[in-house]
C-alpha cells in the first residue's frame, strides 16, 4: 500500500489540469474516513465502528491473545462511537514493509464483532475489507469463514485498489499474477455470501459512491397519545377515545450550522506581551466564538401620538438614508443616551400591533389543556387548502399492543376515506402545553390504516392581502378599459398558453419498458444542493491534509440531475417561445456601459442636441430660446418608442446666470408618479436638481466645502459596472459594504482597483491624501480578514504602474507612499501569522519594498 499513485484534482481557475501524488494507503483511507465521517455527522449512538489493520508490524487481537496465531493483525481502533480522534488515528497510519493475510484479518473482525454484539442481537453487522490485493492469502477453509458470516447475517464489502470493474468501465493494465489471482479469489468469496450481502468494487468507484447524496433515513420514536371525538367527561356515552401512537413521516433537514472561530490573542491569566516581543514560533490558537447578548435602554424622551404609541422621529428616518457630519453628531449623542442594563431588570413584552403588552412572568397564563388529539369537526377533502400546511407530517397509528384500538382507528380512517372527509383537530402534546391546530387525513396502506397529521395556522396567523384586478382596469373617469398595454390580447394569451403547455415535465423523462415516457422530476431522486454540498465540503476538509493543494471536487452528478432542464422540453418549447417573443414584442435591452467621469468642466447641451432629447410624443412642444431641456435618467435608458412613452421627463427652465441659476419645473399632463417627488421636493425647500457648473473636486474634503444644501444623493458615486466601490467616495463605500455582510473579498478587490485608477488619472495630486487614507484602511482590513495575498498583489501592481514612464505612471504618489513607509508596505509572514494567515514575504523584504524606488 506504499506505492505512489497520481490522483486527478479539479481543474484550476483557468481550466488547467491539476494532479497530486499520494500513496495507495492514503487514497484508500479516503473511503474509510468518509464512511466514518457519515457516522459522526449523523450522531446516532447505534452507529459504531472499529478498525483492524493487517500487515502491521505489531500483533494485537483477541484471537492471538487466546490461542496465538493470526500474526501481523492489529485491533487498531476498538469498536465504539467514532469521533474526531478516530479520524486522527487513521491519519497516523503509514504503509509498512510487512505483509499480512486479509483472511486472518477478516476472521479477527468477525470474532471481535461477534463478541461486542453478543447482547445486541438486533444490530446490523457490516464488514468492509480494503486491500490492494498484493498480499499472500491462505485460502484453506475459507468457505467456513463465509458460512459464519452468513449465519451472523453480516453485510460484506470488498474495496480493492485498482481492481477490475467491468460495470464501471475500469481495467488495470500490467497487473501482477498475484493480484490477478487474489481478485479472482475475492470474487468467489463475495459470490458465496448469501443474498445481496456481498459487494466487490474498485476503490475509485467506491469513492464516487460515498460522495453520492443520500436521504437521512431514521426510525422515529412512537409517542403515545389519545384521539377524542366528543367529550368523555361530560357525555361518555356519545364520546369516543382511541389510544394511538404518533411518529414522524417527514422531518425538516437543514444544512450543517457554521461555527465562527477567531484567533485567540492571549489567555486571561497570561500577561499580555507586546506584538514585537511575541514569540513568532508559538502556534496560533483558534477558539470558537460564542454569542453574547447585552441589553441597552434608550433614555431619550420620545413623543407619543394620540393612542399612546411611540412615534418615530423624523430625524431617525432620515438617519437611515443620509449620512453626514450633522447626522453623525446626532448618532453619537443618541449612543451616549444608551444605558446598559442587566437582563433581570427587564420585563418581557409581546408586540400587539404598534404597542407592547408587558408580561412580568415571562409568559401569559397557559390554557388548562389536557394531553391528546381532539377532533373538532369534519369537512370535505376538496376544501383543504394545501398551501396552509405547516412543517412536518406525522403518522397516527393505532396502539400496536392493542388490536381493539387498531380496529377502532382503522374504522375511523376508512369511514373518512369513503366519505371523502378530513378532520379539523386540536393537538396538545402534554398537559398544560399550548395547543396546535391541524388536520387529520386518512391514509390507507395495504396492510394497515392510519391517519396523517398536518399542522395548520390559526386564523390570526393568516394574512389576507387584497390586490387590484390584473384583467380589469378602470380609468380616472371611472370607465372600464378593454384595450391597454397592461391588458393582454387574445393572441398573447394563446401564445402564453402554448408556451406553458410545451414546458410540461410529466412526459419529458425517459421511456419505460413499454415505451411510454415518464415524468422528468421525482421528489425521491432530488436532493437539496445546500445540504449535500456543504456536507461534501465538510467531509473533504476532514479527509485531505491541505485544502489549497487538494481542493474540493465538483458536486456528485446525482446532485446536478434536476438543475438543468430536460432536452425534450427545451426542444418542444422552442417554437412557442419564439411565438411569445413576437406576440409580446420582447426585445433584448442592451447593457448600459457607464462612462468614466472626466475631471473637466461640464457644459449645458446645445439647443440642437437638447431638441433631440425631448419626448417626441409631447404635443408639438419645442424648446424655447434661452431654455435648455434635460431628459430624466429613466427616459435616457429607453430602448424603443413604446418604452419612451411610458417614461417621464422633467423640463427645467433656466433663469438668471450660471452662478445663481434657479430651476422651475414644468410638468405636462402626461407626467405621472415619477415627476411627483421632484416637484414636491422643490416646494418643500429642498435642494433643487444640480445644474451643469464647473466640476468640483470629487474628494470628500472638497465636497465638504460645497454648498450647505448639497446632498449625497445628487453626487454620482462613480461605480463602474460590476463594482461595489465607487470612485467618488471610495472609503465610505468600502466601510458601508463591510458593515452590510460577507463581501470582504469583493470590497478589497474593488477598492484596490479604484485606488489604482484614481492615482493614474490626471490631476491625481488633489486626492493624494485621500488615497493614502484608503490604502491604510485597505491594509488593515486585508490583514484582519485574511486577504493578505490580495493586498500584496495590489501593492506590487500599484508600484509597477506608478513607476512606469510618463505619462502613464505617477512617481510622485509612490514617493508619498514611501514617506509613510512600513505601515503601507507589504504584509509580512510574521504579521499574517498573528492573525491566522500566511504570507510569502519576510520582514526584511517588506522593509526593502517601500525603500526601493
Amino acid at each position: 500500500m506504499g506505492s505512489v499513485r497520481t490522483v486527478d484534482l479539479p481543474d484550476g481557475p483557468n481550466g488547467e489540469t491539476r494532479t497530486t501524488e499520494m500513496t495507495n494507503l492514503e487514497w484508500a483511507l479516503r473511503y474509510v474516513k468518509t464512511k466514518i465521517q457519515e457516522m459522526i455527522f449523523n450522531g446516532r449512538k447505534t452507529d459504531q465502528c472499529g478498525v483492524i489493520v493487517f500487515g502491521s508490524e505489531t500483533t494485537d487481537n483477541i484471537i492471538n491473545d487466546k490461542s496465538g496465531g493470526y500474526e501481523n493483525v492489529e485491533d487498531y481502533i476498538p469498536i465504539g462511537q467514532p469521533n474526531s480522534g478516530t479520524l486522527a488515528k487513521l491519519d497516523a497510519l503509514e504503509a509498512s514493509s510487512v505483509t499480512g493475510d486479509p483472511i486472518d484479518a477478516l476472521i479477527v473482525a468477525i470474532e471481535t464483532q461477534a463478541q461486542y454484539l453478543a447482547k445486541k442481537k438486533t444490530w446490523t453487522r457490516k464488514i468492509a475489507l480494503v486491500t490492494d490485493g498484493q498480499s499472500e492469502i491462505e485460502t484453506e477453509d475459507w468457505e467456513a469463514t463465509v458460512d459464519k458470516m452468513n449465519d451472523l447475517d453480516i453485510r460484506f464489502t470488498v474495496v480493492g485498489v485498482d481492481f477490475d470493474d467491468p460495470d464501471w468501465g475500469y481495467e488495470e493494465e500490467d497487473k501482477s499474477e498475484l493480484k490477478r489471482n487474489n481478485e479472482k479469489f475475492f470474487r468467489e468469496l463475495v459470490d458465496r455470501v448469501k443474498e445481496d450481502n456481498g459487494v466487490l468494487g474498485t476503490c475509485a468507484h467506491a469513492l464516487e459512491e460515498v460522495g453520492r447524496p443520500e436521504q437521512k433515513m431514521v426510525r422515529s420514536t412512537l409517542m403515545a397519545t389519545t384521539i377524542r371525538l366528543g367529550n368523555p367527561d361530560r357525555d361518555p356515552e356519545q364520546a369516543i377515545e382511541i389510544m394511538v401512537k404518533a411518529s414522524k413521516a417527514t422531518a425538516i433537514q437543514r444544512p450543517a450550522t457554521m461555527k465562527k472561530f477567531a484567533l485567540r490573542l492571549g489567555d486571561g491569566d497570561e500577561m499580555q506581551v507586546d506584538e514585537e516581543e511575541a514569540d513568532p514560533n508559538k502556534p496560533s490558537v483558534f477558539s470558537q466564538l460564542k454569542m453574547r447578548t447585552e441589553y441597552y435602554v434608550d433614555r431619550n424622551p420620545r413623543a407619543e401620538d394620540d393612542d399612546g404609541d411611540v412615534k418615530m422621529e423624523k430625524e431617525d428616518e432620515d438617519a437611515l438614508l443620509l449620512e453626514g457630519d450633522d447626522t453623525q453628531t446626532k448618532k453619537e449623542g443618541k449612543e451616549e443616551a444608551l444605558e446598559q442594563v442587566e437582563k433581570e431588570e427587564l420585563i418581557r413584552g409581546f408586540k400587539y400591533g404598534t404597542t407592547y403588552a408587558p408580561c412580568p412572568d415571562g409568559q401569559f397564563p397557559r390554557l388548562d389543556t389536557i394531553k391528546g388529539i381532539t377532533i373538532c369537526g369534519f369537512f370535505p377533502k376538496s376544501n383543504f387548502r394545501r398551501e396552509l400546511s405547516m412543517g412536518e407530517i406525522q403518522y397516527i397509528w393505532g396502539d400496536p399492543s392493542s388490536p381493539k384500538q387498531q380496529v377502532a382507528l382503522s374504522s375511523l380512517a376508512k369511514a373518512m376515506d369513503d366519505d371523502g372527509k378530513i378532520a379539523i383537530a386540536r393537538w396538545v402534546s402534554r398537559d398544560g402545553m399550548d395547543p396546535k391546530m391541524g388536520v387529520l387525513a386518512p391514509c390507507i396502506f395495504e396492510k394497515v390504516d392510519c391517519l396523517l397529521w398536518a399542522q395548520m395556522p390559526f386564523a390570526d396567523d393568516v394574512r389576507k392581502y387584497a390586490f387590484a384586478s390584473l384583467d380589469n382596469l378602470v380609468s380616472k373617469k371611472g370607465e372600464t378599459l378593454t384595450e391597454h398595454p397592461y391588458l393582454p390580447t387574445e393572441d398573447q394569451l394563446e401564445a402564453m398558453d402554448n408556451f406553458v403547455d410545451a414546458m410540461d415535465l410529466m412526459d419529458a423523462g425517459e421511456k419505460d419498458e413499454n415505451g411510454v415516457r415518464q415524468q422528468w422530476f421525482s421528489t425521491a431522486e432530488s436532493f437539496n444542493p445546500a445540504i449535500h454540498r456543504i456536507k461534501q465540503a465538510i467531509f473533504h476538509c476532514a479527509v485531505v491534509s491541505d485544502i489549497a493543494t487538494n481542493p474540493l471536487p465538483p458536486p456528485h452528478p446525482d446532485l446536478l440531475t434536476f438543475l438543468e432542464p430536460p432536452s425534450r422540453a427545451l426542444k418542444r418549447a422552442k417554437q412557442p417561445l419564439e411565438a411569445c417573443k413576437k406576440a409580446f414584442n420582447v426585445k433584448q435591452v442592451p447593457k448600459r456601459v457607464g462612462k468614466a467621469k472626466k475631471e473637466d468642466h461640464a457644459y449645458a447641451p446645445d439647443e440642437a442636441d437638447a431638441e433631440l432629447l425631448l419626448n417626441q410624443n409631447q404635443k408639438g412642444s419645442a424648446p424655447l430660446r434661452g431654455q435648455s431641456t434635460f431628459i430624466s435618467s429613466a427616459a435616457a435608458g429607453a430602448s424603443s418608442s413604446s418604452q419612451s412613452q411610458s417614461q417621464t421627463q422633467t423640463r427645467l427652465k433656466i433663469t438668471g446666470n450660471d452662478s445663481g441659476s434657479e430651476t422651475e419645473p414644468e410638468s405636462d399632463g402626461e407626467d405621472l408618479l415619477l415627476n411627483a417627488p421632484a416637484a414636491s421636493s422643490s416646494k418643500k425647500g429642498k435642494t433643487p436638481l444640480a445644474l451643469p457648473t464647473p466640476a468640483r473636486s470629487v474628494s470628500p474634503k472638497a465636497r465638504g466645502k460645497g454648498n450647505a444644501g448639497d446632498d449625497d444623493d445628487e453626487v454620482d458615486p462613480g461605480r463602474a459596472p460590476g463594482r461595489i466601490i465607487g470612485s467618488t467616495n471610495p472609503l465610505k463605500d468600502f466601510k458601508k459594504n463591510l458593515a452590510q455582510g460577507d463581501v470582504v473579498s469583493k470590497a478589497v478587490e474593488d477598492l484596490g482597483a479604484v485606488i489604482t485608477e484614481v492615482v493614474l488619472k490626471p490631476f491625481a495630486k488633489r486626492r493624494s491624501d485621500e488615497m493614502v487614507e484608503c490604502m491604510t484602511e485597505l491594509r488593515r482590513v486585508s490583514l484582519e480578514e485574511d486577504e493578505v495575498d490580495a493586498w500584496n498583489a495590489f501593492l506590487q501592481d500599484l508600484k509597477n504602474k506608478c513607476l512606469a514612464p510618463k505619462p502613464a505612471g505617477n512617481a510622485t504618489f509612490w514617493r508619498t507612499v514611501q514617506e509613510v513607509g512600513r505601515p503601507l508596505s507589504l504584509i509580512s509572514d510574521k504579521e499574517a501569522k498573528k492573525h491566522g494567515g500566511t504570507s510569502q514575504y519576510t520582514e526584511k523584504q517588506v522593509k526593502e519594498f517601500v525603500g526601493a524606488s
